[in-house]
């Protein structure tokens, strides 16, 4: 099932001045309504799944960390504060990856995906952060 994440201003996904919600949910998890517009954040496709068995309505490479700031987080939660500034700062310089996903959230739902198995240290869980601050100024 899915579930609106908390976001570091204490945000959980619901509605708020005419937006709708970001959430975030593993690829391996099936599609619910709620998702709205569906897209893969990863820069690698996931493990064991067909392209063609993924509903899906967009793949955002372009909106991953580095391959450098992937390689060198590792999953390490002990990296989770350092990987999220570094991060941030990656999505920083390149605003026209992440501004469509602010465009389709004013239409609704958006679920971002991901294939990391640690549910809350996985970019698509920053990037929701970072889209939240952002969102704020919309």
């Amino acid at each position: 099932m899915l579930a609106p994440l908390q976001a570091e201003d204490g945000a959980n996904g619901i509605v708020t001045r005419g937006l709708h919600a970001i959430h975030v949910k593993r690829v391996y998890e099936p599609p619910a309504a709620e998702d709205g517009v569906r897209l893969l954040v990863d820069r690698l496709w996931p493990r064991g799944v067909q392209r063609k068995a993924l509903p899906l309505d967009g793949w955002l490479k372009d909106v991953a960390p580095s391959d450098a700031l992937r390689r060198w987080y590792a999953h390490d939660p002990a990296r989770w504060n350092e990987f999220r500034r570094r991060y941030f700062a990656e999505l920083d310089g390149k605003p026209q990856t992440w501004q469509p996903i602010l465009e389709a959230v004013r239409k609704g739902n958006v679920t971002l995906l991901y294939s990391a198995r640690d549910p809350t240290h996985n970019n698509a869980v920053a990037l929701r952060g970072y889209l939240m601050a952002r969102r704020k100024g919309t």
